[in-house]
């Protein structure tokens, strides 16, 4: 099955996955999802990740939950998409709530926070925002 955004399924995968009070969610495997699970258990949102399989990988993430089964992740949000996409420069980076979230960019440079790219001095694609 071919999506048409895959980023925007993860993210959807993981909101639903959170709803639902799960502890785990498996999605197919890719080096960008890969990479933004990375960003997401550096900044603190999930507890780990791992890829798993042979030929079909799949990537797994464990959810982090508070001591009130409050989920890390307040909101995320798909903010480049196919039909429309946004990119910002070294000098206009987002911040999301004011620095309470995370803006997740892809650059020249990988796959990293905004916070990040502005002490590297770089800008690219704003994937996604975090809060």
């Amino acid at each position: 099955m071919s999506l048409t955004d895959p980023i925007a399924d993860m993210l959807t995968r993981i909101r639903n996955a959170h709803r639902a009070d799960h502890e785990v969610v498996e999605l197919p495997h890719s080096r960008v999802k890969e990479e933004i699970a990375r960003v997401l258990k550096r900044e603190g949102y999930v507890r780990d990740f791992v890829v798993e399989g042979g030929a079909r990988k799949t990537l797994r993430v464990y959810l982090k939950y508070n001591e009130d089964r409050e989920p890390a992740i307040r909101g995320m949000r798909r903010e480049s998409k196919s039909g429309r996409r946004t990119y910002a420069g070294r000098d206009a980076l987002p911040r999301v709530l004011g620095g309470l979230g995370v803006a997740v960019l892809s650059t020249s440079s990988g796959i990293m926070t905004a916070k990040e790219a502005r002490t590297k001095g770089v800008g690219g694609e704003v994937l996604c925002s975090i809060w």
